[in-house]
């Protein structure tokens, strides 16, 4: 026993004095700008986002129907659902894996009837279905009972770190389905926020395309009688009708993406597509942009950015699982025991003569394996080079995709402002060519010019108010807003 004892804590004592084999994962931090390069004046800042503000964006644009849809939509899409499944489902792997540093165990029993030669053999060829030993049952009737009884346990010993490097691999990757969580939610709200923009821009352009044709028809009004009273020609009817025909080709377009929109949102909120119809089809005001929008700084995405965040984990775990291939090229120590009872006869079961036990150490050592250790070491620094170059592609990304938001905000709103003045002059254009038109100075050809650079121009700025909401939702979208720790 005493021997037993020497073994076991020698073993123990081993395993605790000992590294983990591999390397150790260090955090990488990839270079990145003081600050963001396309911040402008007036539009943006490099002030320290507000963390409050920045897990609720949204509230930018003071929409309690947005805010309503957001809030819904967290609650009941299905992608949520499957981001939180794969989260319990890595959960409950590390503890599969957290499991192996402990002593695993099984109670066995069973019953054999069993027949030997004449010579004493039973034929039996193998141990038992629960790994215990059978002792001699001696010579005596050929035909005889045997009932079996027993616990068998085995604990490996970590001695170079294997399931140690295991235990941190899974334990990364358990973080790193958060990450995917908390990322599946920051995609969530931001599709939320870029289709009801989507929404409320077809709203509004189709607004503008029904006052077209009302106009229109108007026009061909005024033709008409002109034309019965001899002052026009045919072809001043004709081109009206033209005009009036092209501007009710694009309501159905425009109705079409509305309802591709409605639908689409309630795909996002885990309701059938035609739930929102009734809530959203009422016509609302665009979002409105504030201005001076806080950006942050470079350094914030690295902290803030579930994918970003995410990628990092995922570097961690690979450079843990290059340590649980390296653990292979060394002896594995094991120590193993098993108690049990055995007797021919059911009730000499439970007595002290017919227990028996085995314990004490063992080990086991794949050497012959070599080939297939190396090259599974091989591959497994190979899968840190990858998730390495998939980090820094990310961090890169994000900043990219913070930089677009910013030009997009910028330059929307310069064109904004000049398609605000291009709206204006053209109004004032048509007013004065229909005048002269209904003077009988110019033709129908001028009017119609000016109308229909009149409400292309009415639709682009539209276009325009759309753009500049959707690149603020682009804008925190790459900020990673929308969660918290």
């Amino acid at each position: 026993m005493r021997k037993f004892l020497s073994a076991l804590l020698a073993l123990i004592g081993l395993a605790c004095g000992c590294s983990a084999v591999g390397p150790n994962y260090t955090r990488v931090e990839p270079q990145v700008p003081s600050k963001f390069g396309s911040l402008e004046k007036g539009i943006s800042t490099s002030e320290s986002l507000n963390a409050e503000m920045l897990s609720s964006w949204w509230n930018i644009f003071k929409d309690p129907v947005l805010n309503s849809l957001i809030e819904r939509a967290v609650k009941g899409n299905l992608d949520m659902r499957i981001a939180e499944a794969r989260v319990r489902q890595a959960r409950a792997l590390s503890l599969v894996s957290e499991s192996k540093n402990l002593p695993e165990g099984q109670f066995s029993g069973g019953y054999q009837r069993q027949r030997r030669t004449e010579s004493g053999f039973s034929g039996q060829t193998s141990g038992t279905s629960a790994g215990l030993s059978s002792p001699s049952v001696g010579l005596g009737p050929r035909e005889t009972d045997l009932f079996l009884a027993g616990f068998d346990a085995s604990w490996e010993i970590d001695v170079f770190g294997g399931i140690r490097r295991e235990i941190e691999a899974s334990q990364a990757d358990l973080a790193a389905s958060v990450e995917a969580l908390r990322n599946a939610l920051v995609t969530l709200q931001g599709e939320v926020a870029r289709n009801y923009i989507e929404l409320r821009g077809e709203q509004l352009r189709l607004q503008i395309t029904r006052k077209e044709v009302e106009i229109r028809i108007d026009s061909l009004g005024l033709i008409d009688a002109r034309l019965r009273a001899g002052l026009v020609s045919e072809l001043d009817l004709a081109r009206g009708k033209g005009e009036l025909a092209n501007a009710e080709s694009r309501i159905p377009l425009l109705e079409n993406s509305l309802r591709g929109s409605f639908h689409r949102l309630a795909v996002l909120l885990g309701q059938e597509p035609l739930s929102l119809v009734a809530e959203l089809e009422m016509e609302k005001q665009l979002p409105e942009v504030p201005e001076n929008l806080p950006a942050g700084l470079p350094s914030d995405l690295l902290r803030r950015r579930p994918d970003i965040r995410r990628a990092e984990r995922e570097l961690a775990a690979s450079t843990a699982r290059i340590g649980v291939s390296t653990a292979e090229l060394f002896p594995k120590f094991s120590l193993t025991g098993s108690f049990g009872y055995q007797a021919t006869k059911l009730e000499d079961l439970p007595r002290e003569s017919s227990n028996f036990w085995r314990i004490g150490p063992s080990f086991r050592w794949s050497i012959l394996n070599f080939k297939r250790i190396t090259a599974n070491i091989e591959a497994n620094k190979a899968a840190r080079e990858e998730s390495l170059a998939r980090y820094e592609k990310s961090v890169l990304n994000s900043l990219e995709e913070v930089e677009n938001a910013l030009v997009a905000l910028s330059r929307e709103k310069l064109r904004i402002e000049a398609l605000a003045k291009a709206v204006e002059a053209n109004t004032l254009a048509f007013e004065l060519a229909m005048e002269r038109y209904k003077a009988g100075v110019q033709s129908y050809l001028e009017v119609i010019d000016a109308e229909t650079a009149l409400y292309n121009g009415q639709d682009q700025l539209a276009q325009s108010q759309q753009n500049r909401a959707l690149a603020m939702v682009s804008l925190y979208k790459a900020l990673g807003g929308g969660w918290t720790e």
